[in-house]
């Protein structure tokens, strides 16, 4: 974590305040005067601001329904930020675990817990995230088990070297599935469609893991202890 990071999740200061207080000389990390406000320190360091320790506060943990027409960031882009809805104290603090893109609804976690989201995105991990897309052409129900197949095998996407990996595949309707994925290459769920001819026109997110999305559109919640637990054996 940087360290005006740090300063930022464990004192009331602004992210502009923190680095006032690296540049004056006032923090000191294990001793020593740090000017640089990219230095990276953990929760391990004695980190200090005019000679009193610091603490981070606990790590936090959401669940959010994204709605379509808004960005996976902290900030406004083409379309505004999906921060822009949600009433979270100190919202400033958080990051998003993984992207879905402008046009796409459903299941975004937000934490300020580097190392749980690092884990849950890593595609090593083996995290499952299940998407339920909609298909612009039907897809013949003689065809399915081929395509299933494929999907399970790995596609090659335009302008990759490898496969894909391993999907799970489920036709739910001639022009609906669900797909399970453990990775999350650059709109790889369109561009895994594109592969086979078909185009995606909307695209859900409504599992990640064991948790599923059950809060309406717009609306967030915090995590149990046990729902970020459910999570923690991907670091093992």
């Amino acid at each position: 974590m940087r360290l005006d990071k740090f300063l930022c999740q464990s004192t009331e200061l602004s992210r502009q305040q923190a680095v006032h207080s690296i540049q004056q000389g006032e923090v000191r990390v294990n001793g020593s005067i740090m000017l640089l406000e990219s230095t990276q320190v953990h929760e391990h360091n004695c980190i200090e601001l005019n000679g009193q320790p610091l603490l981070l506060r606990a790590f936090r943990y959401f669940l959010v329904h994204k709605p379509a027409g808004t960005v996976c960031s902290n900030i406004d882009e083409a379309y505004p930020s999906v921060f822009n809805g949600l009433n979270i104290p100190n919202k400033d603090e958080l990051h998003i675990v993984g992207r879905l893109d402008a046009d796409t609804t459903g299941m975004l976690l937000l934490t300020n817990n580097g190392r749980w989201s690092f884990y849950i995105t890593k595609p090593s991990s083996g995290c499952r995230k299940t998407y339920r897309v909609t298909l612009s052409k039907a897809i013949l129900k003689e065809d399915a088990p081929a395509l299933v197949k494929r999907f399970a095998q790995g596609l090659r996407l335009q302008g990759e070297a490898q496969l894909t990996r391993p999907a799970e595949l489920v036709f739910t309707g001639s022009k609906e599935a669900l797909l399970t994925l453990t990775e999350g290459k650059f709109h790889q769920v369109k561009r895994m469609f594109a592969a086979i001819g078909n185009r995606v026109r909307m695209l859900h997110r409504e599992q990640i893991g064991s948790l599923k999305l059950d809060v309406e559109e717009g609306a967030w919640r915090e995590l149990t202890a046990q729902e970020v637990e459910s999570l923690e054996y991907l670091k093992k």
